[in-house]
């Protein structure tokens, strides 16, 4: 046999068997190279919500311009954390969980988990502040989450804390989304529950694959193709193929396909959107068209708009995860090293605890799904992703209308009507009194039925963020009355416009403007 011969055989051999290795499920990477990754999946979001921050929620139904520079300097990182440290939801979020699991290990039940953020200082917004009042009222996970007891079930909220499922469960999807099911349900449900579950997966996918358009394809086959969640997606994958040198096409092509949001109060008839289906297609768009370079992906997941400093975080994480904190380019790092002995407000966990705390969860959650670790070597078993089970929420129903509420003369009841299968009424609760503990108790009366009795704090951060709703009612005429138990002057209720749902669409282009209007003038 010629050394030629013996060449090409000893090739085809190990081409053979190299393939019969990786098909086999395991990889094998250095523990250092594993941390790196950590690393980085926790300083490319940081530096992403960071770069994102100042144009949250200012580009609603739009995106941001070629010509508007987006700010980044040194001393930068570390002055937003000191001193816009409400900034930072998605990471103390993260991190309350990742503490969690620190103290009570990987099996923490979910009550741990929910009593964890519900009673935690810092102030939540959407389904998270949704989540938290349900929590503080006796409705346990994942009821909590669910959409008939949380108008913001589709928010964004989980999936802009989904990271840690992710960063904890490299080259395991399946793994993550069972994190992400535990603890997911605690403030979201359906698409609002599968934006987590996608992010976390493709998390779980850059340890193992430098090929973007590989771990946003193959991250969503956790999902069920039934989903909205999922045709968003594949949408996105697919006109990215069509349009590959244009992701403002792709930007238009998804606002006049999936930007309208039915569920969250605070985004039906207007340009707001906070849903998660179209907030990680802004992901995507930044992940596939910044082709694996971070500035360009930070930048075009922040000229998306809408949610602009979660959106490059969730990008920002998962292409540091894929490149790794030492290959992150040193101008996106400028002031990094100040900033990560920084315990994030309301923790007491800094980049640099938790950098050490993800590896060490990373490797006992390796070790428990039939991975090894031995000395600097981690063998990961790896997994195909499989889809989690299907869910909808607000399914069958459609905005009608937006009509006000009235008060009776001593402003005591709160009274409309409608016709159709469901309403939200939009309101606060203001205090000028000293007792920040104060709660105005209620009654909910529906055709004259007593339905529920809310309590309503006037504290901010225990509030509930809307008075009253109920949606699965038979359809025809109601009246509604929110009756104020114990009315005083120093604390009041301030009423919002009541949203009404039916369970077909309103009639044509004519009776939705009608309703904007209606609202327009109402505000």
């Amino acid at each position: 046999m010629t050394r030629k011969i013996f060449l090409a055989i000893l090739l085809i051999y190990t081409c053979v068997f190299g393939l019969q290795a990786q098909s086999s499920g395991y990889k094998t990477i250095s523990k250092q190279n594993l941390a790196d990754k950590i690393k980085g999946g926790w300083a490319g979001q940081t530096i992403g919500v960071t770069f994102g921050g100042p144009y949250e929620f200012r580009y609603n139904g739009t995106f941001i311009g070629d010509y508007q520079p987006l700010k980044w300097h040194d001393g930068y990182l570390k002055n937003t954390m000191l001193n816009n440290p409400g900034l930072y939801d998605d990471l103390y979020m993260d991190l309350t969980f990742v503490d969690v699991f620190e103290k009570y290990g990987l099996h923490a039940p979910v009550d741990s988990f929910a009593n964890a953020y519900a009673y935690a200082d810092y102030k939540l917004w959407h389904a998270n502040q949704s989540g938290r009042y349900n929590i503080l009222h006796g409705i346990k996970a994942p009821l909590s989450g669910y959409w008939k007891n949380n108008p913001h079930a589709d928010c964004i909220d989980y999936q802009i804390e989904s990271d840690f499922a992710g960063l904890m469960s490299p080259g395991m999807p399946n793994t993550a989304s069972a994190i992400s099911d535990k603890i997911g349900h605690i403030m979201n449900y359906g698409d609002g529950w599968y934006g987590g579950v996608y992010v976390g997966a493709m998390y779980t996918l850059a340890f193992v694959s430098n090929d973007i358009r590989f771990i946003v394809t193959e991250a969503l086959k956790t999902i069920p193709q039934q989903s909205n969640f999922y045709q968003c997606i594949h949408d996105v994958i697919q006109w990215h193929k069509l349009y590959p040198n244009d992701w403002k096409q792709t930007w238009l092509e998804v606002q006049k396909k999936w930007a309208n949001d039915i569920g969250c109060p605070d985004g039906v008839y207007v340009p707001f959107n906070i849903d998660a289906t179209v907030n990680a297609a802004y992901i995507v768009i930044g992940l596939l068209y910044g082709k694996g370079d971070f500035t360009k992906t930070l930048e075009i997941t922040t000229r998306c708009g809408q949610d602009a400093d979660c959106n490059p975080s969730s990008a920002g994480g998962i292409l540091g995860t894929v490149l790794g904190y030492n290959k992150i380019p040193a101008y996106w790092k400028m002031g990094l090293k100040e900033a990560e002995d920084i315990d994030f407000k309301y923790t007491t966990m800094s980049l640099n605890k938790v950098y050490s705390t993800g590896l060490k969860h990373a490797l006992l959650n390796i070790q428990q799904n039939d991975g090894k670790v031995t000395g600097d070597r981690v063998t990961i078993k790896l997994q195909q992703p499989v889809p989690v089970r299907f869910e909808k929420s607000f399914d069958g129903l459609y905005p009608i209308d937006i009509i006000p509420a009235s008060w009776n003369d001593d402003k005591t009841v709160l009274h409309f009507s409608f016709e159709g299968t469901g309403f939200v009424m939009k309101g606060t609760t203001d205090a000028s009194g000293n007792n920040p503990a104060f709660v105005l108790n209620t009654q909910l009366y529906i055709d004259g039925n007593l339905t529920e009795s809310p309590e309503l704090p006037v504290n901010f951060t225990t509030r509930r963020n809307e008075l009253c709703w109920k949606y699965d009612l038979l359809r025809g005429k109601h009246n509604v009355e929110l009756k104020i138990i114990n009315s005083t002057n120093e604390y009041k209720i301030s009423p919002g416009n009541v949203i009404i749902y039916d369970n077909t669409p309103s009639e044509g282009i004519d009776a939705n403007v009608k309703a904007a209007q209606r609202f327009l003038k109402n505000k």
